[in-house]
């Protein structure tokens, strides 16, 4: 980061419930503050960025605008993610990146976090506000890893408690509170920072440089932990775990593609994909019923009877096993 620039990076990564809470809290920022905001929030890909930009400007005297790849990073400026693109705070520079959705969304919090780590160590401070699931905690970790500020919206009041309750449940955060009280945080944050000479370590670092790209080597991937059992469930190839040390505990899964999940991601992503699997086998299933019916129908008509008979049998036992196929699809989707 060049001399003039901001002296924090702050980093924002909301979900469910999110355009309110981050409405809230730029409100609290003042027009001087000596940091670069970014901001990611989960959003369909129809999405449009200006409708966020405009509804959050109106709650923040800084000035909001969509990211845009390669642009000099400023202080007292909020970036916006665009939709369905990564966001990276690289150094002086944003890095805009169409690379493989991680923990099943692009932009992913983790992709920013885990930047801003990589490139900023101690000068960043990581926030978590409300959202379903886990998109982030690894990133947190990241965060601290790197000698960083990790602030989670406190639960009790989180519109949609995922996000923050699996942070806490993985990272002692620095500071868990209230959506109005965090603003006063952040500036002592900065008002009160102290040089600690932490840096981002290696693994930080090679996790956010295959961030920025689409797709990688394999032995890439290998370097940063072991070949699991598990397959992809986006591309079928094979997921490399991947530990945070010390804890170990927000651990996360990889393809050299580049397509990441954690546990619990992975575990709905697997059963998303069993189900997909299912559905498509009693769709042919169906078709093969059908055939079956009409050469049935053909041979009945033909006066070939114990030939149509042969073939109605046959239609008759697999609408038995579609039966049976849906019976367990619809206890999946019920658990």
């Amino acid at each position: 980061m060049s001399n003039d620039g901001p002296s924090f990076v702050i980093v924002i990564g909301a979900s469910a419930g999110g355009l309110n809470a981050i409405a809230e809290l730029v409100s609290q920022f003042p027009t001087d503050l000596n940091a670069a905001v970014f901001v990611v929030l989960h959003l369909s890909k129809a999405a449009l960025g200006d409708i966020l930009v405009n509804r959050i400007q109106k709650n923040t005297s800084l000035d909001c605008k969509i990211a845009e790849h390669n642009e000099e990073i400023k202080s007292g400026q909020i970036y916006i993610a665009p939709p369905d693109e990564h966001l990276l705070a690289k150094e002086d520079r944003i890095v805009i990146g169409r690379g493989p959705a991680e923990n099943r969304f692009r932009p992913s919090i983790d992709v920013l976090f885990r930047s801003a780590a990589a490139s900023h160590g101690e000068k960043v401070i990581g926030i978590i506000l409300t959202g379903f699931l886990n998109d982030g905690t690894a990133g947190m970790m990241a965060i601290k890893q790197s000698g960083g500020h990790c602030i989670v919206q406190d639960p009790n009041e989180a519109e949609y408690p995922d996000m923050p309750l699996s942070v806490l449940e993985n990272i002692e955060v620095d500071h868990c509170v209230s959506l109005k009280n965090m603003g006063e945080v952040i500036l002592e944050i900065i008002d009160k920072a102290e040089e600690k000479g932490i840096s981002a370590p290696a693994n930080v670092k090679a996790e956010s440089k295959l961030s920025e790209k689409a797709a990688t080597a394999i032995d890439e991937v290998r370097k940063l932990g072991e070949k699991s059992l598990y397959a992809c469930p986006d591309c079928g190839g094979g997921l490399w775990e991947i530990e945070n040390p010390p804890a170990g505990k927000a651990k996360h899964y990889r393809c050299h593609i580049g397509h990441s999940f954690s546990e619990s991601d992975l575990m709905l992503k697997q059963s998303e994909a069993t189900e997909h699997t299912l559905w498509v086998a009693v769709r042919m299933m169906e078709e093969r019923k059908l055939l079956l019916q009409k050469f049935a129908k053909e041979n009945d008509e033909k006066g070939l009877q114990r030939l149509s008979a042969e073939y109605n049998h046959r239609a008759k036992d697999l609408q038995q096993h579609i039966l049976k196929l849906k019976e367990l699809l619809f206890a999946i989707h019920k658990d």
